[in-house]
């Protein structure tokens, strides 16, 4: 499916995953820990992503043990030995705790079993820590840390699947898959943030089983979209979506820009442009101080959801998409809603797509100040996101229009910058307040104030800060003429 050549040479051989898990078996924390639990009889183990990054030798803040304990017994275990405890997750067979910084889980062996149509299983505890590795998701996160000795437990070679760049599940695909089907999404997912290849027979699956993700909730799958999009890799997780068929259920809109190309008509790739455009908006996070930003990327993935349905053939062989912003940015605010994103970041998506072409007018003649005031206030707290889409928007093969188009945009972002420094339009205002309008009236709160406010607007849009006395003036003027 995807070349990981270069994934591989940057992964560590296993003698050097193992040094690195050895470093962090030296946890006081760890050590402590898994004394505890040892002395009370039972079994401890670090288990899943913690062990993962550890051969890798990232750094991770979320620490998951597995026991042979139950509930009770580790909260038993746990009392007078931690700063605080929780168990929000008891009927899952989790007990959180906090020790110093550190905050960590504990979870009784599983041995769960799901209904074909559940979302949810019906939770049994295990008594053994290969049961346990083999209900996991996939095998680089099947493998566990027995503690406090330090031994190194790996039933699935999920090892060598580290190494080697695998995502593959400890059993039968189909029945890890129908267990939990958010699992499929989670495969794309691990595909994004490391880069690894699904593995031929997993991915087999995915595309078998992708109708079964319908089962699952909205909530869940936002949850996994997001991780995605905020991986180092996302276009493999997008592809791994649109290629096994689950995007075509959970973000249609994706696939639906594989637009047919005849040979009268034509107009660029709108799926693979989409996914540049992805990859460009994250490298252009770091001009414009965003890191991770997930609304950005969300408006990168997207910007062009309005040109399938907007799309006219025209008789000269053209193609056009009018207006596909303003229809795109309502189909992303019904999608996103779907997904049950916060209506912050619904918002501020929609409003990148539907401002995303603006610019290019300017290529073509530079704009009037009040243009670029308007810019600004129509961005409003979205400008460096804009700044970043628009040039993240640019994947011609073009380089004389390329280099143009970098060149307008420098420009624009040089002349918003002077704008600012003279007339502070990241927080544009009409020169007279709601006070000062109906003083200067004699009206009362009501639709001529409103009305009042934005003419006042729109003159400081035009012509920029007036002062009070000349706002005053003409703002009379305007009232008398009504």
């Amino acid at each position: 499916m995807r070349d990981i050549t270069g994934i591989l040479k940057s992964m560590p051989t296993v003698q050097e995953a193992l040094a690195n898990l050895q470093r962090t078996t030296e946890s006081p924390l760890l050590v402590k820990l898994g004394t505890l639990f040892t002395a009370a009889g039972y079994e401890l183990s670090l288990v899943g992503g913690p062990v993962r990054d550890a051969f890798l030798g990232r750094e991770t803040n979320d620490l998951d043990f597995t026991t042979s304990a139950t509930p009770d017994e580790i909260l038993a275990v746990l009392k007078g030995h931690v700063d605080a405890h929780w168990d929000i997750g008891r009927d899952f067979g989790t007990i959180g705790a906090r020790i110093g910084d550190t905050a960590v889980e504990i979870t009784t062996y599983r041995a769960d079993q799901y209904d074909a149509d559940s979302r949810k299983p019906h939770v049994a505890f295990g008594k053994d820590l290969n049961d346990d590795l083999f209900r996991r998701d996939f095998t680089v996160n099947a493998m566990a840390l027995r503690l406090p000795e330090g031994v190194f437990v790996d039933p699935f070679n999920g090892l060598q699947d580290l190494v080697d760049g695998i995502i593959r599940t400890p059993g039968k695909p189909e029945d890890s898959f129908s267990d939990d089907p958010l699992r499929m999404m989670r495969a794309a997912r691990f595909a994004s943030q490391l880069g690894f290849l699904i593995q031929d027979e997993t991915f087999s699956a995915m595309k078998a089983m992708a109708d079964r993700i319908q089962i699952i909730s909205a909530e869940r799958i936002q949850v996994e979209l997001s991780k995605l999009l905020l991986g180092a890799n996302p276009r493999e997780g997008l592809e791994a979506l649109v290629d096994s068929g689950l995007a075509e259920l959970v973000i249609p809109e994706l696939p639906a820009l594989k637009l047919e190309i005849d040979e009268h008509h034509h107009h660029k790739d709108v799926y693979q442009h989409t996914l540049t455009v992805v990859e460009q908006a994250i490298d252009y996070e770091k001009d414009y101080q965003l890191h991770n930003d997930l609304v950005l990327r969300l408006a990168a993935l997207f910007h062009d959801i309005g040109k399938p349905s907007t799309r006219k053939l025209e008789s000269g062989g053209g193609v056009t998409f009018y207006h596909h912003d303003v229809v795109g940015a309502k189909l992303a605010t019904k999608r996103l809603r779907e997904l049950k994103f916060d209506n912050d970041t619904i918002k501020a998506v929609s409003r990148l797509i539907e401002l995303h072409l603006r610019f290019f007018g300017y290529s073509d003649q530079p704009w009037s100040d009040s243009a670029i005031r308007r810019y600004v206030r129509d961005a409003d707290d979205q400008l460096f996101r804009l700044h970043a889409l628009t040039r993240a928007d640019v994947t011609t093969r073009n380089q004389r229009k390329a280099d143009r188009l970098s060149h307008a945009y420098d420009d624009l972002e040089e002349r918003i910058a002077k704008l600012q420094e003279e007339e502070e339009l990241n927080a544009i205002r009409p020169d007279l307040s709601g006070e000062q309008i109906m003083e200067l009236l004699n009206i009362t709160p009501g639709p001529d104030v409103g009305a009042a406010y934005r003419f006042l607007m729109e003159l400081r849009l035009d012509e920029g800060p007036l002062g009070e006395d000349i706002a005053k003036s003409r703002l009379l003027a305007w009232w008398q003429s009504r």
